[in-house]
């Protein structure tokens, strides 16, 4: 996979929000954090919890500035029917893009050619569109939004502090790493 450090390639879709359809290109996403969260398909089972996770931390991203953008290759009419009946999914106030060209998850690199579905990917994207962080499960295992959460909140540090990094588990407010020759062993 060779998307990280890359900028998100064109396309166009339709999607749903708060109980409205309206297209949506590469260009909107820019300009600030987003999220991409492919999943394989609505009225499913895997995904409704994915989904239902990251509707709970939405306000948290939003106080981020972060938008979240879940995609699959169903259309955005059927993102519609499965948020008008589902509890769990009727809760989700972001984005839910339609992807039936399938284009999107090709520019991903997360579609399953053969069955046309998507796989679980989640990419991190900063302001410009570059994608900082990429996280690809198999079908039946589910992600965690909370982690999600963390991994966004150290690419965001990251990028303001130019010559730091985070360590593994860092958390906000921890020590993070100046990498130097000094350090070179010592950890």
């Amino acid at each position: 996979m060779s998307v990280i450090n890359t900028e998100i390639k064109p396309f166009k879709a339709s999607a749903f929000k708060n109980g409205e359809f309206f297209d949506l290109t590469e260009a909107d996403v820019k300009g600030k954090w987003s999220v991409f969260f492919f999943y394989p398909a609505d009225f499913t089972f895997v995904c409704p919890t994915e989904l239902g996770d990251v509707a709970d931390y939405y306000d948290e991203l939003q106080k981020m500035g972060v938008e979240v953008y879940a995609v699959s290759t169903d259309t955005h009419f059927t993102h519609k029917a499965w948020h008008d009946s589902s509890e769990t999914i009727g809760k989700i106030q972001y984005a839910m893009i339609g992807d039936p060209t399938m284009q999107i998850s090709r520019n991903f690199e997360v579609l399953r050619e053969d069955q046309g579905l998507a796989n679980r990917g989640t990419f991190i994207i900063d302001p410009q569109g570059v994608i900082q962080a990429v996280e690809i499960t198999a079908e039946g295992i589910g992600r965690n939004a909370e982690d999600m959460v963390r991994k966004i909140k150290a690419a965001q540090y990251v990028a303001a502090h130019p010559g730091e990094v985070c360590p593994a588990k860092w958390k906000e407010g921890e020590a993070t790493l100046a990498p130097s020759l000094d350090l070179v062993g010592k950890i």
